[in-house]
């Protein structure tokens, strides 16, 4: 994120994040922060399937979300799936 951005995007973070987190599919979505650069954020979300985050991804509501949060990057974003191999309470 672009340093003169940061206020921005935890704005608008703030606007959209119940829409995204009651898309079907999602059961839960968390936005991070790092504690050393405030200009780094991380989006952590669990779907029941990857055929819910893609369709998530293919929405008209995430085309808008992308289209508007990709101008205040500094630099490319990075995107990446896991499998949990360890939960422990």
């Amino acid at each position: 994120m672009r340093e003169e951005e940061v206020e921005t995007f935890k704005t608008y973070f703030a606007t959209v994040c119940d829409t995204i987190r009651h898309q079907e599919g999602c059961n839960l979505l968390q936005a991070w922060q790092d504690i050393n650069n405030p200009s780094i954020f991380f989006t952590y979300s669990l779907w029941d399937s990857e055929v819910y985050l893609d369709k998530y991804r293919d929405s008209a509501f995430f085309l808008q979300f992308w289209k508007t949060v990709k101008q205040w990057f500094g630099a490319k974003a990075e995107v990446w799936s896991f499998d949990k191999i360890v939960d422990l309470p």
